[in-house]
């Protein structure tokens, strides 16, 4: 008799788990190729530090633009929990940069978003993709909103 195993909902298995990684693998090298859009959103590849390994990682993510110096991430990770990334960078702010299509990393200091500010945000976010919304309504818990600067 084999022991079934549940997880939280929302968090993927093996099998999904994997197609994801080969997903973001691939989207990482079209966005050092210097091409950067998937499903109509502007895409950054992401480089942190893994929060117990010490490891480089690196994450294919869409981004909205906040003024002349700022990128906007939001930490969705399937719903249910954030993602890896989020929680490498806030283990490891000083060790965080980001890639624009086809340019050199550049070192950003990341800031969770938190009240009026997370707001508007958010109300920017989902009027420039308003699947963003919709995927949050689905949600029990608030994605968390990270403003990057450069360092």
């Amino acid at each position: 008799m084999s022991e079934t195993r549940t997880r939280k909902p929302g968090t993927p298995g093996k099998f999904s788990r994997w197609m994801q990684v080969r997903a973001g693998a691939r989207a990482v090298r079209k966005i050092r190729g210097g091409r950067a859009r998937m499903m109509g959103m502007d895409m950054l590849v992401l480089n942190t530090v893994g929060k117990r390994s010490g490891q480089p990682r690196e994450t294919a993510l869409t981004w909205f633009p906040d003024g002349d110096d700022g990128w906007l991430i939001v930490a969705s990770g399937g719903g249910s929990q954030n993602p890896d990334w989020y929680a490498n960078m806030m283990a490891r702010p000083e060790r965080v940069s980001v890639e624009m299509p086809g340019r050199e990393a550049v070192p950003v200091t990341p800031r969770r978003l938190d009240g009026g500010e997370l707001d508007t945000a958010w109300q920017r976010i989902a009027e420039a993709q308003p699947r963003y919304a919709k995927y949050q309504s689905k949600s029990d818990r608030r994605y968390p909103v990270v403003r990057l600067t450069r360092r």
